[in-house]
């Protein structure tokens, strides 16, 4: 995946029951589409949807299992079970939240990453928000860095932008991959990122969420009337 780009095919979690994408077979397609594009990846969430995309293409697959847990905040692959779950449903790697907000099962991170990627025998990503988690997440153990959180936490960067600064700073670093994600909604943006040191780039809402990319197309309009 050096260099290439990864796709997020997700339905919106937000509001999975409003979303008509929200299908196994629809997420298989979306995935069998971008690899004709050129994706050398896929990321996916949920053992249903990580196990159709499996079924329909090669690509690796970096598998997640969004989860609220009563009490937190974090919601990526939060628990061992659910890492599993999305090992055995075919994912090749695990992304899991490895920022610094209480986490559900409470352990040092070092110690709960050996212990996903002993359970699922994948490596493991760690999604972060902020340098100082990034730092934190390699030296815990993760294969890779992702700066999939930048923005989604109350104390990152709230930014339209991608974090650049974020990338530059990880990937000048780190020995670990450090994969761009998170709001990066054009082709430039990607490139910028790569530019910046990331290993890899993973687009998501700007590829694959229809009611997303209208919604912005039909608010220019609106704002331009």
């Amino acid at each position: 995946m050096h260099h290439g780009l990864i796709v997020s095919c997700q339905p919106d979690f937000a509001e999975p029951a409003q979303d008509p994408m929200n299908r196994p077979e629809i997420m298989a397609a979306l995935a069998q589409a971008v690899a004709l594009g050129g994706a050398v990846g896929i990321r996916a969430d949920g053992p249903a949807h990580i196990a159709a995309i499996r079924a329909a293409v090669t690509l690796p697959i970096i598998g997640i299992y969004k989860h609220d847990l009563p009490g937190y905040t974090v919601r990526i692959t939060p628990t061992v079970e659910l890492a599993v779950q999305v090992a055995r449903a075919g994912a090749d790697l695990i992304a899991v939240d490895a920022t610094a907000r209480p986490h559900p099962e409470g352990q040092d991170m070092a110690d709960w990453i050996q212990q996903v990627r002993a359970a699922t025998g994948k490596p493991v990503l760690a999604d972060i928000s902020t340098y100082e988690e990034g730092i934190a997440a390699a030296a815990a153990g993760a294969d890779a860095v992702l700066t999939t959180l930048s923005g989604y936490t109350d104390y990152s960067p709230q930014e339209e932008e991608p974090d650049f600064d974020l990338i530059v700073r990880l990937a000048g670093t780190l020995h670990v991959p450090v994969i761009a994600e998170g709001r990066i909604n054009t082709p430039a943006q990607a490139a910028r990122a790569l530019a910046c040191g990331a290993w890899a780039v993973t687009v998501g809402s700007a590829i694959t969420r229809p009611r997303t990319i209208a919604a912005r197309f039909a608010q220019a309009l609106r704002s331009g009337a």
